[in-house]
């Protein structure tokens, strides 16, 4: 059976170019920076991001995008993730416009040291991603930056003493843990002997109290720090603490103490303050 020549062109045109209906790629949106606040970070320990978005010149967002941030190992397996909604909304970024802002979060204790590679997109509820300009490194996920991770033993190692209830694991993600506190909860740990920066990450059940339970933050006694408990979404504060309000002993301690306390359900009578995922103490 002979096959008409131009069949034979249309055939080859169909698996060359003009039938395939390839679609040309999309512009960029954006160009992403990230800054750390140290490239040698300990596991456990608090890190400082600043994410920049140079936003092109011929821009245009269709909605509202999550910035996803994943941090993988040297083999490429994910450690964990900081994905977080810009506190400029995507569907207001302007062609030409920088958008920069900062995110501090802790290390996760996940079993690897060495370097990190950290990565970074846009993507809607749908799924949908947005193309960057950078190195991309799979399907619109962008390596933005390298972070040297080291062991937890180079932190100052923490001991929470009297007022706290057990150690708590959120079942779908292992690595999340966190301690509720009773009326007053003391964190000792040895004195760097210079100022330091307290750091604690926490929630509470702000469904419970009108006004919101106020939290006092002392050393040795004096308080250095209060707040009010009126966020049920995991919330970083920070504190300064001198040198001369920690004391010339070997060792110090933080107390937390909480106005108002709450009973769980009828099966957790335990008495319960403010729930702490994270405190670190950082010497400066």
């Amino acid at each position: 059976m002979k096959i008409p020549a131009q069949l034979v062109v249309c055939g080859m045109l169909v698996v060359t170019a003009g039938c395939s209906r390839t679609e040309p790629a999309s512009a960029p949106v954006a160009t992403p920076t990230v800054t750390l606040s140290k490239d040698r970070a300990a596991l456990g320990s608090p890190l400082t991001i600043t994410y920049k978005f140079d936003v092109a010149q011929n821009a245009s967002i269709d909605g509202d995008y999550v910035v996803f941030v994943h941090v993988l190992t040297s083999d490429g397996e994910k450690m964990w993730q900081d994905d977080h909604v810009p506190p400029t909304p995507t569907s207001r970024w302007k062609p030409g416009q920088t958008v920069e802002y900062t995110r501090t979060v802790f290390v996760e204790n996940y079993p690897y040291i060495g370097e990190a590679t950290i990565r970074l997109g846009l993507y809607n509820p749908a799924g949908k991603r947005l193309p960057l300009n950078g190195t991309e490194a799979s399907h619109q996920e962008y390596v933005v930056g390298k972070l040297n991770l080291v062991p937890e033993a180079e932190n100052i190692f923490l001991l929470y003493k009297d007022g706290w209830h057990p150690a708590e694991v959120d079942a779908s993600n292992p690595l999340a843990e966190w301690q509720w506190t009773k009326k007053t909860a003391s964190i000792s740990f040895r004195n760097p002997k210079r100022d330091a920066v307290f750091y604690l990450e926490w929630d509470a059940r702000t469904d419970l109290f009108t006004p919101p339970q106020q939290v006092i933050v002392k050393v040795a006694g004096q308080p250095v720090g209060t707040f009010a408990a009126d966020s049920k979404d995991r919330t970083l504060r920070t504190f300064p603490i001198t040198a001369a309000q920690l004391g010339s002993g070997d060792m110090a301690e933080v107390r937390l103490e909480v106005d108002r306390t709450f009973t769980g359900a009828a099966a957790d009578p335990r008495e319960l303050g403010i729930r702490v995922y994270n405190a670190f103490v950082d010497p400066r």
